[in-house]
């Protein structure tokens, strides 16, 4: 096991900035994914971290070593790919055993280490197979044990899910769960896929255009998004966005449609600034289930537009109502919202509504720079409709 650092690492390719000023510090032991969208730097982080990238400036730390100027077979790593890549004429043990060959172990030691890898991932019995007489997932653990079977310090996994079909990629997600448990060492893993990296991950490094934006566990990173990009990045279908300004009592948005009333100074905002509030779909319920959420806001007319039923629950797509007719080819994030109902919820398309929000669960973020302002508006002071109560009143 061994902790990794990255310090103001800096990697360009001419005049492109693939990762810029990263700083990471993970722990000895932890599980950490990189997530975010295509060409946003992640492959590149892996990549400066197994030494197959020399960063532009910067030093990469593996345990106590600096060994950013190393080549990737002296830095302790061992990698597993998105391309499987065995090799087709060799079986699943010569597959697993191969790296130890080249380093000339004792051919006991080499069994011992096989049996062991070939355990963990479940391949007993099957070290005689070659690889075309098994399946994607059955080649992929080979792939694994040929990474486990080194023992190393750190294991760099990069996207090693993406070719397997959707019900395979569940099954081994929880068998690199057990992996890590059982095997108690530092995993780095690079993915884009939302489900992996909230379901296996300690912690989640959210990034965009080669920039850390929020390291943190998964909930955190779902509860407290740090700024706009990883509020929408984070969270399947993504959160709701209406742009807006600060009044003297509070919110309100660009069209008209939306107020939420609080003191401005309790979240640290000036009346005139432009605001972005964030509410995820599940946040959103008809206004006959207003008492589901814990401080509802006041009523918001919508229409419904699309139904997606999921089986579990359905998503429903509503536009809402403006003060001037709004072409639906027009529309944008400001006059759509989406809501996630129970699946034995009666509604039914081109139906008008009134839909509120949980104000406990509303997300304020400054337009401008992007940052988070709140996570959660107050309701002190404020009754079930949204509205401030007047000092005196009984």
């Amino acid at each position: 096991m061994a902790r990794v650092q990255l310090e103001d690492v800096v990697k360009r390719y001419d005049d492109v900035t693939a990762v810029d000023n990263m700083n990471l510090d993970i722990r000895d032991g932890e599980f950490v994914v990189l997530v975010g969208p295509s060409g946003c730097g992640k492959s590149t982080t892996m990549e400066t971290i197994a030494g197959l990238t020399k960063p532009t400036s910067g030093t990469v730390r593996i345990g106590d070593r600096d060994v950013t100027r190393l080549p990737p077979k002296d830095r302790g790593i061992s990698m597993v790919f998105q391309n499987i890549a065995l090799f087709p004429h060799m079986d699943v043990y010569d597959n697993i055993s191969f790296g130890l060959r080249l380093r000339n172990y004792e051919t006991a030691e080499i069994d011992e280490r096989v049996e062991r890898a070939a355990s963990v991932v479940q391949m007993e019995g099957m070290l005689d197979r070659m690889p075309d007489e098994m399946s994607g997932g059955q080649r992929q653990r080979v792939a694994i044990a040929r990474a486990i079977v080194r023992e190393p310090e750190v294991f760099l996994m990069d996207e090693p899910l993406a070719n397997l079909d959707a019900k395979l990629r569940v099954t081994m997600r929880t068998e690199l769960q057990r992996l890590h448990k059982e095997l108690d060492t530092t995993i780095i893993y690079v993915t884009h896929n939302q489900a992996e990296a909230m379901t296996m991950a300690d912690r989640i490094a959210v990034l965009d255009t080669g920039e850390l934006q929020q390291i943190d566990p998964p909930l955190v990173c779902y509860n407290e998004p740090a700024n706009l990009f990883v509020a929408g990045f984070i969270g399947s279908p993504s959160m709701n966005f209406a742009r807006g300004e600060v009044t003297e009592n509070g919110y309100r948005s660009m069209n008209d449609n939306l107020s939420i009333e609080f003191d401005p100074m309790d979240v640290g905002v000036q009346p005139g600034q432009s605001v972005t509030l964030g509410v995820r779909p599940e946040d959103v319920y008809p206004v006959a289930d207003a008492e589901s959420a814990d401080a509802p806001t006041p009523p918001i007319s919508v229409t419904s537009d699309v139904l997606e039923p999921m089986g579990d629950e359905i998503f429903v797509y509503l536009l809402t109502d403006t003060e001037a007719d709004v072409d639906l080819e027009d529309q944008n994030a400001d006059y759509q919202l989406l809501m996630s109902v129970p699946p034995d919820s009666e509604i039914a398309e081109d139906e008008r509504m009134e839909v509120v929000f949980d104000r406990s669960r509303l997300h304020l973020f400054d337009t401008d720079s992007g940052e988070a302002v709140t996570h959660g508006l107050a309701t002190d002071g404020v009754d079930a409709g949204g509205r401030v109560e007047a000092e005196g009143d009984d």
